[in-house]
């Protein structure tokens, strides 16, 4: 029932991903079939001509017929193949484009667990590598064949005996056992190389990616990358001598047997020609026909088994990538309310967060009010879990208890889209694309406001620099793809960040370490516009820097994962053992903040 489950679920995303390509292969197996019977049936009435009436006529007719037939099949065939070969194209982009939106879909906290980490590494494997989910459309299409095929010739054989048959289908059935202790062993070396194979697809990668080029030169690193792979790759090559060393004793014991129901095949029909106690003799024409559908129905009914079998394996293979794809989508998370007028009030409730497999929560009873238009700085030591509080915020994670309130609704009852199109941020590790300076900020190739972009950049502090580019903001981002492109160093490239983040239309602005990459004097040009930059919007920031905490309304105080205090700099500064007091002056003495 599982496995049956598995080839509905497979079947309904493969029709959701292109019907046309699925009506092709079914019917392409119909054709193959009605050829594999005309070649069957039409040559023994072309025999049985020869060697009786010999009229030219129907020797024409009958040889005609052959003819005609095999042509027409086989420009049919061609052309279906010519077809299907553009379709199966597009069916695999089709495939690397659903597993690419269910990635972006599904619910971040899945892309930072290591368990649905490497399931999305074997889901990956198993479509790139493995092949698994055009394998199993063309071994149900080639199954389906295959059945049409067995009936035409086990009703044929019937017609003679019932006993060529059972002989068939015992020599058959010791190849199926052949062929599946074969798939079973081939299932297992392929999941047992699977972590070898991933550690060398990792370091031969590196090899190839531009970012880490001056590090490998700089610290000589190339030998060492070449022995790692060269050791890897001497594991694969263990790995496979040992399987093509198996493999050949399987198929040989597969050619002895078909051989076997072949002979077999000859001997019986040969028999029925000369022995009339073992039945009506058989004409020359006849005995065509049955041996030919005698080895028809060995080869068919071993290859429906093999693709049983196949299809059983391949299921095998996907089951990673069925159950990554059938991880909750954020979209379906949250559509009891519709956030609108942007968020207003926001409220942490008893927060207790950790993260899987973690020793101890990050946040531990968490509760803090943030209200409209408040500019609100979060600080702490490393580790005190700041980062974490804006993830919670973004709906990245769900906390383990308490709730988090946005205009007193909790933030998971909201649909996905208008919750988020009240917030913008900026990560730590945020990341700009190869598109044009202008995209980057707007995230739009159209319906962009030229004169807001400007404003914004401006803002940044970025004019000069995009002003002497001959695209300016059309500019691409990277070189990767175009050699006009600019390579922005990490301050400049945080300001186009930062200006991505006040674009968005948002009602709160969270910047987490934005100026991390910036110079002191740089990042206090950034904080004293910051009021300006945000105007009215909500805000919350952190920084190691107490230099931003002068222009906040609060600062939020995290210590070992709970809030240690929340007030403003002034109240803050006049608690002379606080952890806030004691990293302010620390700081005030190396950047002279009086």
């Amino acid at each position: 029932m599982k496995g049956i489950k598995k080839i509905t679920s497979f079947l309904r995303l493969a029709w959701s991903i292109s019907p046309s390509y699925v009506m092709l292969l079914l019917l392409n197996s119909i054709v193959g079939s009605m050829q594999i019977f005309l070649n069957i049936i039409l040559p023994k009435y072309l025999i049985e001509e020869l060697v009786g009436a010999k009229n030219a006529k129907m020797l024409f007719i009958w040889g005609g017929a052959i003819v005609l037939s095999n042509l027409f099949f086989s420009f049919l065939a061609n052309t279906m193949k010519r077809v299907l070969a553009v379709r199966n194209q597009y069916m695999k982009d089709k495939i690397n484009y659903t597993m690419g939106r269910k990635i972006m879909n599904v619910e971040y906290h899945y892309l930072e667990e290591p368990y649905y980490l490497d399931l999305k590494e074997r889901a990956v494997f198993a479509i790139n590598n493995q092949g698994a989910l055009e394998g199993i459309i063309n071994v149900l299409t080639n199954a389906l064949k295959s059945l049409v095929t067995l009936l035409g010739v086990v009703t044929i054989m019937f017609t003679l005996s019932y006993v060529l048959v059972i002989l068939l289908v015992l020599t058959t059935a010791a190849s199926i056992l052949i062929y599946a202790g074969f798939s079973k062993f081939q299932l297992k070396f392929f999941q047992q190389i699977i972590p070898t194979n991933r550690k060398y697809g990792y370091y031969f990668s590196l090899s190839e990616d531009e970012k880490i080029q001056k590090d490998i030169r700089l610290y000589q690193m190339n030998g060492m990358l070449t022995d790692r792979v060269q050791q890897y790759n001497k594991e694969i090559n263990h790995w496979f001598q040992s399987f093509f060393n198996k493999e050949a004793v399987f198929m040989g014991g597969l050619g002895i047997i078909n051989d076997l129901a072949s002979a077999l095949a000859y001997a019986y029909v040969g028999l029925r020609m000369i022995l009339p106690r073992l039945g009506r003799l058989i004409s020359l024409g006849s005995f065509s026909m049955y041996v030919f559908s005698a080895i028809t129905f060995s080869k068919t009914i071993f290859g429906f088994f093999q693709q049983i079998v196949d299809l059983l394996q391949s299921l095998s293979y996907l089951d990673p990538y069925m159950e990554f794809m059938s991880l909750p989508d954020e979209q379906e998370i949250g559509k009891e309310a519709v956030l609108k007028g942007g968020i207003e009030k926001i409220e942490f409730s008893h927060v207790t967060f950790a993260y899987p497999a973690a020793a101890a929560p990050v946040l531990k009873d968490v509760s803090f009010t943030i209200n409209k238009g408040e500019k609100i700085s979060v600080v702490g030591l490393n580790g005190a879990g700041k980062t974490t509080l804006i993830k919670l915020l973004c709906r990245l994670y769900h906390p383990q208890e308490g709730v988090i309130r946005v205009n007193g609704i909790d933030i998971f009852s909201y649909d996905l889209e208008s919750y988020m199109k009240s917030m913008a941020a900026v990560f730590q590790d945020f990341k700009l694309f190869a598109f044009s300076i202008e995209e980057n900020i707007t995230c739009d190739s159209q319906g962009k406001n030229m004169k807001k972009t400007e404003e914004l950049i401006k803002e940044v502090g970025l004019t000069d620099k995009i002003g002497e580019l001959p695209n300016g903001v059309a500019t691409m981002f990277g070189k990767a793809y175009d050699k006009d492109g600019i390579e922005m160093s990490g301050g400049q490239s945080q300001k186009i960040a930062i200006a991505r983040a006040l674009y968005k239309d948002a009602s709160l602005v969270i910047l987490d370490e934005p100026t991390s990459a910036l110079d002191p004097m740089a990042e206090a040009e950034i904080y004293e516009n910051f009021n300006s930059l945000v105007g009215k919007k909500t805000a919350i920031y952190i920084s190691h820097r107490m230099s931003s905490s002068v222009f906040c309304d609060k600062i939020l105080i995290l210590d070992g994962g709970s809030v240690s205090d929340f007030d403003t700099h002034t109240n803050l500064m006049k608690k002379t053992d606080s952890l806030y007091y004691k990293l302010f002056q620390s700081q005030a003495e190396n950047y002279r903040i009086a």
